[in-house]
């Protein structure tokens, strides 16, 4: 396994200097056996960064390492590393163990070799015995580990994963996804991976670099970013979160937000801020109690609610246990805050 490093690497589309830069001045590191996603809206750069990792597009800017080693002007057979894509790409006239056998064929390694190799890696991803079945005979999870490991057969030193999970329902969405992270963990793969589900790159990182048209936005572990984003994207993208405005008065510690009152555990420069509130952070009460809200609607989502209120600051919701007592619609019920999931950031003009 290999480490990624990339240094003020910038690209652009097109031979003009007018042209806008797809990535624009990114460094980061992906430190050798860890995986690292990137993570952003479409269009922000993440693919275009992850096919310069693979050597399928170039820098037009800067430098790409690998292990100690420039690779900046190699291309993909040189880079030792392999990629999955958002398609499975599977061969369909080959059974599946041709299919993971593939790529040890194409590099000239011997049948019987490539076979016990491939059957290894069949094990590994959990396909024992479904090694003669044609593609079009599998579930599409199974689907995805055949091309899993077609990647992994190759023993790259560095995977990577461009958007892998978005073709599969929610349930197998999670399966797979803890499948990759087991197995990154286990072998000790060092891997870059692409998505702009919030969801999936809090579970399976350990680090997660945020982009923001063509720019790294953040970047840090997954708790870090969720609980202390640094701007009003990386909040909104990290999760959910309502934007308030807020006063912090004298004492740098107390911020008024309309009638309700919030302390900070950390001094505060006096004058106007935002507060970025996760769901979570909300706490309900007597009507008496804090911000009064009046219950608008609440959604039913398995094991949790989700209520949406009105109140004197804006429109707000909140997360609820199914096993709490739920607040009617049309009820009034009072709101406070507590210290997990309020961020204070600058307030925007």
């Amino acid at each position: 396994m290999s480490s990624v490093k990339f240094v003020n690497v910038k690209k652009r589309y097109g031979a003009s200097d007018a042209s806008p830069w797809a990535v624009n001045d990114v460094s980061f590191e992906i430190p050798q056996g860890t995986l690292t996603t990137l993570l952003g809206p479409s269009g922000c750069g993440k693919t275009t960064t992850l096919r310069m990792i693979a050597g399928l597009e170039f820098a037009t800017e800067g430098q790409i390492w690998m292990g100690g080693d420039n690779v900046t002007h190699l291309g993909p057979a040189q880079r030792a590393v392999s990629m999955m894509f958002q398609s499975y790409a599977l061969f369909p006239h080959l059974r599946v163990l041709d299919n993971v056998m593939y790529g040890l064929r194409m590099s000239g390694v011997p049948s019987a070799q490539a076979a016990q190799r491939a059957m290894q890696t069949l094990t590994n991803v959990g396909l024992k015995s479904m090694e003669d079945r044609w593609p079009s005979e599998l579930s599409g999870g199974q689907q995805q580990r055949v091309a899993l490991a077609r990647a992994l057969v190759l023993e790259p030193a560095v995977l990577l994963f461009d958007e892998p999970l978005s073709n599969l329902d929610a349930r197998l969405r999670r399966e797979m996804r803890e499948e990759i992270r087991e197995i990154q963990q286990r072998l000790g793969l060092t891997v870059a991976y692409v998505t702009h589900d919030q969801s999936e790159a809090l579970a399976v990182s350990d680090h997660v670099l945020v982009m923001n048209e063509g720019r790294i936005a953040q970047h840090g572990t997954p708790r870090a970013l969720y609980d202390h984003p640094n701007s009003h994207f990386v909040a909104n993208f990290m999760g959910e979160a309502v934007m308030l405005k807020a006063q912090v008065q004298a004492d740098g510690h107390e911020l008024k937000l309309g009638p309700l009152t919030w302390r900070s555990p950390q001094p505060l420069k006096p004058g106007s801020v935002e507060l970025a509130i996760r769901p979570e952070a909300w706490q309900i009460n007597d009507v008496s109690q804090g911000l009064p809200a009046k219950v608008l609607k609440h959604a039913f989502m398995g094991p949790l609610y989700e209520v949406t209120l009105e109140c004197e600051v804006g429109r707000l919701w909140l997360q609820m246990s199914t096993r709490d007592l739920l607040p009617q619609v049309g009820d009034v019920i009072g709101l406070t805050l507590g210290q997990v999931g309020v961020m204070v950031l600058p307030a925007r003009p």
